[in-house]
């Protein structure tokens, strides 16, 4: 059946790596930038989905960001996001689209969570303080998802990617997540012949990366999954999906791992007087196994890859 797909967020790097996979397969797809289409104003919103008329919905926009950004900007965080979701989820509704699919995160689990975090642990603890607003945010959409299935037999699933990576990734000194903010601080040192780069915190943390050309193949075969196969592996009301690698790694033993990528050899140094996040976040990625799909990146392969991206990038991203 021919499709017409709705994917917000575009221009950023999960929803671009989403896109790339629909337009390669022949999929009619449509897109808004924010200049164009502002996911915060419930007017805008409603008038693109009575206009356009999508058979389905990627919510892949979000206002994103690392310790630093979350920390600085809480109420940005929560707000635009619980908007954007409201607006997007609602007006996806009221249009008539029966298929959606929400990008959600990982870290919507509590902060001392058992490890690997299953679904079932959402909602069972404290939130890490640090990404609280943010987290709460996507809770709301998994939880809106559900709601609107149960009162009106929508089919809006969720998928909940572990830490992403890749080219298109936001490499801002201040702003990024730690994978693309060690690459370019390791790249800089490079170029400039320092001998030494700082690291935020203790390097203990463990976390578990994701390329995103797998994340989008992997949300995209949650969302293509037919109806029984997905109720037999959810429930109604815990009805998300780990995405990731099952599998993780230190952030001391990462930033080895790109300074060797990137050819730096100086000396690594921890700042123990930042923060470190969550000790660990590891996803139990044992229903997306059983629903039969892996991950096939391999980290060195996807941070090689995506070095090579950002290097051919460097200049426009100078100024970010």
């Amino acid at each position: 059946m021919e499709m017409k797909v709705y994917v917000a967020g575009h221009r950023g790097m999960v929803g671009g790596a989403i896109l790339r996979r629909f337009e390669a397969a022949g999929t009619e797809t449509v897109t808004r930038a924010h200049a164009e289409l502002d996911l915060t104003d419930q007017a805008a919103v409603r008038d693109f989905f009575q206009t356009e008329q999508p058979d389905a919905v990627v919510l892949a926009a979000a206002k994103v960001g690392g310790i630093y950004a979350n920390n600085t900007y809480p109420a940005d965080f929560i707000y635009d996001n619980l908007m954007i979701q409201s607006n997007v989820i609602h007006q996806a509704h009221a249009a008539g689209v029966r298929k959606l699919l929400f990008l959600g995160s990982s870290c919507i689990y509590p902060r001392d969570v058992a490890q690997p975090m299953a679904e079932e642990a959402l909602l069972t603890g404290l939130l890490e303080p640090t990404n609280e607003p943010y987290a709460i945010a996507k809770i709301a959409g998994i939880k809106l998802c559900e709601s609107y299935n149960r009162q009106y037999g929508t089919d809006y699933r969720s998928v909940m990617p572990t830490n992403l990576y890749g080219p298109g990734d936001n490499f801002h000194p201040e702003n990024s997540h730690v994978l693309p903010a060690l690459m370019r601080r390791f790249h800089e040192a490079v170029v400039e012949g320092r001998d030494e780069v700082l690291i935020w915190g203790s390097g203990r943390p463990m976390r578990e990366f994701l390329h995103v050309d797998d994340m989008a193949k992997g949300a995209l075969f949650v969302m293509g999954l037919d109806a029984e196969t997905y109720r037999a592996n959810t429930q109604p009301m815990l009805s998300h999906v780990n995405l990731g690698t099952g599998e993780d790694i230190s952030i001391a033993d990462l930033a080895r791992l790109i300074a060797e990528v990137i050819g730096f050899q100086g000396r690594i140094v921890f700042d123990t007087s930042k923060p470190d996040g969550a000790p660990r976040k590891l996803m139990d990625v044992g229903r997306l196994t059983l629903m039969g799909w892996r991950a096939e990146i391999a980290l060195q392969e996807g941070i090689t890859e995506t070095y090579r991206w950002f290097t051919k990038h460097i200049s426009d991203l100078r100024e970010a």
